[in-house]
């Protein structure tokens, strides 16, 4: 992912209002992220438990997702659904977001499990591993496991525009 700035992110949201993009809390630490590790920017909210965003390259442009999920973990094993990484407790959460246009409008969601601390880029090039290790081995490349994640990135955003 190339790097983006705090104005890239505040004007790519789809799912919410202007004023609410422009109050979000973006990420303090931009210029220490690594972006050539990096498929999307994904980041929670410490003030606002529960709620976390994404910024993701799709079709030429960013698309920013501004997604809600509990904060009470189911406290069993889950897989990831974006990068098939397995996580005990919380490490996985059932994240919704509120689908583009007059859709999300009238209340409809889409919702995908995902590496709560959104961190799908870095498990998948195996640069950051799960609490107690990943039951699952693949013999998959490490460029196999980034591109289903920048498939299956692709596809939830895609579900916000069904």
């Amino acid at each position: 992912m190339i790097p983006v700035t705090e104005h890239d992110i505040r004007s790519s949201f789809v799912n919410c209002s202007k004023g609410d993009a422009k109050r979000l809390p973006v990420p303090r630490d931009l210029d220490d992220r690594p972006w050539e590790d990096l498929d999307f920017l994904g980041w929670g909210a410490p003030s606002l438990p529960g709620r976390c965003y994404l910024v993701v390259p799709h079709d030429d442009r960013l698309v920013g997702v501004a997604m809600r999920y509990p904060t009470a973990g189911s406290g069993r094993a889950q897989m990831c659904s974006i990068c098939k990484t397995t996580h005990t407790g919380g490490g996985v959460s059932l994240m919704t977001a509120a689908r583009a246009g007059d859709s999300g409008r009238r209340g409809n969601t889409t919702g995908t499990y995902m590496c709560t601390d959104l961190a799908c880029s870095l498990y998948a090039r195996n640069l950051k591993r799960p609490a107690l290790g990943n039951k699952y081995r693949e013999h998959l490349s490490i460029e196999e496991k980034v591109e289903r994640v920048r498939e299956n990135i692709g596809a939830f955003i895609a579900r916000l525009y069904a």
